[in-house]
């Protein structure tokens, strides 16, 4: 039997219960393998940290595909039954949408037109809109896939270039769509928002889509639908909590804990895999290099780096970001086996990941919930399930709310 969706009356509970599980385990969760050369845990779970260890990068690999059948020692099995059993969440049912026409679907990527297509699928209300308000919308390739012959459309998006483009789609297929200029998160956006409007937003981040909800609710749209993306995308160190429940939590959010639920990367291609483990690796590798040179054993953060950088010899490439952090010249090294240890590091990195990585969905979730238990205290009725299948979007994760 498929899991139901979470509706209003099951949100508290099912929060409340991921707030007692997520702190009662933020040792495990909260630090980051990336950061230390032995994390605080592993003195408590020595035969887990151990067995993690031994184990190869394409081990880890293989196995973050399928966390909760990883049959490691405890207390990591126990964990993964509780973790899946908190994250479980049915499917909106899909309704058969009406036919396109066929140049809907030009200059769409494919994979972000499969996620439109899925987005639309799931989204059933009360009241048939009249007037979609696409958040942040790009070219509007998502309010064109919803809009039907007796409905209009108005676009937010800030980039001209896009703008521009999007507009001469809407013309080309002879729809009824505005797009218009505008700063999601300046004062003047709540002008934008009436009664009338149905907004939708998929994939927006953090501060942006948190300010539809915001937005939206105050100017009385009886209804709208919400994939978030991205919770880490905030312009403050802290999360800042929107529901009187999560507000009342002791669970405290950085911006860093806030990127845990985005570590997977199901959608990414094998190139683009190997250019992030080389990066990682020679960062690793650099890492143990600067607490050498600076002679103090702590990590030192360093920016994302331009992929022409990868192309570098190794020893260069240490040069360069010392240079750039201004840490002393390395000098000569030995670079094969400092390379080596890098490479090395990555795979315990990425195995002591798997123990934190059973948190993010709990994690996601209860960011979600507080979105929704928000929305329940400005008087919506609200859903929440998944639109998609995790491989085509990690971020599948739908929230609908009407207004009686």
């Amino acid at each position: 039997m498929s899991e139901p969706i979470l509706t209003s009356g099951e949100l508290l509970a099912r929060f409340q219960a991921l707030d007692g599980f997520l702190l009662q385990h933020q040792a495990l969760w909260r630090p980051r393998p990336f950061y230390h050369l032995r994390l605080p845990w592993e003195a408590e779970l020595p035969e887990l940290a151990a067995w993690l260890r031994s184990r190869s990068l394409e081990q880890a690999q293989a196995s973050d595909s399928d966390l909760f059948a990883l049959a490691a020692p405890a207390p990591f099995t126990e964990l993964a039954r509780q973790a899946q059993a908190l994250s479980q969440l049915g499917e909106f049912p899909s309704r058969d949408a009406p036919a396109r026409a066929p140049n809907l679907s030009v200059d769409v990527p494919g994979r972000k037109l499969a996620q439109i297509q899925a987005f639309a699928s799931h989204l059933q209300f009360q009241q048939q809109p009249t007037h979609w308000l696409d958040w942040c919308s790009g070219k509007g390739h998502l309010g064109r896939w919803l809009t039907q012959a007796d409905q209009r459309l108005t676009c937010l998006e800030y980039d001209p270039a896009l703008i521009e483009s999007g507009s001469a789609l809407s013309k080309r297929l002879g729809l009824d769509a505005m797009h218009l200029q505008q700063d999601v998160l300046a004062g003047d956006c709540s002008e934008r928002l009436s009664k009338e409007h149905t907004p939708v937003a998929l994939h927006a981040c953090g501060d942006l889509h948190v300010r539809l909800l915001q937005l939206a609710s105050r100017n009385g749209c009886s209804q709208l639908a919400v994939a978030p993306c991205c919770y880490n995308r905030i312009a403050s160190k802290q999360y800042q909590a929107l529901s009187a429940a999560a507000q009342a939590s002791a669970l405290q959010l950085s911006r860093d804990d806030l990127g845990l639920p985005l570590s997977e990367t199901v959608t990414a291609g094998a190139r683009v895999r190997r250019q992030r483990d080389q990066s990682m690796a020679w960062r690793l590798a650099f890492d143990l290099l600067q607490r050498q040179l600076r002679g103090i054993d702590e990590y030192l953060p360093t920016p994302s780096l331009p992929s022409e950088w990868l192309s570098k010899p190794f020893a260069r490439f240490c040069h360069d970001l010392a240079a750039l952090k201004g840490v002393a010249s390395p000098g000569e090294q030995d670079w094969v086996t400092l390379e080596a240890s890098g490479w090395q590091r990555l795979a315990e990195v990425r195995n002591l990941e798997l123990l934190r990585n059973l948190f993010r969905r709990p994690l996601e979730l209860w960011l979600l919930l507080d979105r929704a238990l928000y929305l329940e205290e400005q008087g919506y009725s609200v859903s929440l399930g998944t639109f998609c299948d995790y491989q085509l979007s990690p971020r599948n994760l739908l929230l609908l709310a009407e207004r009686a």
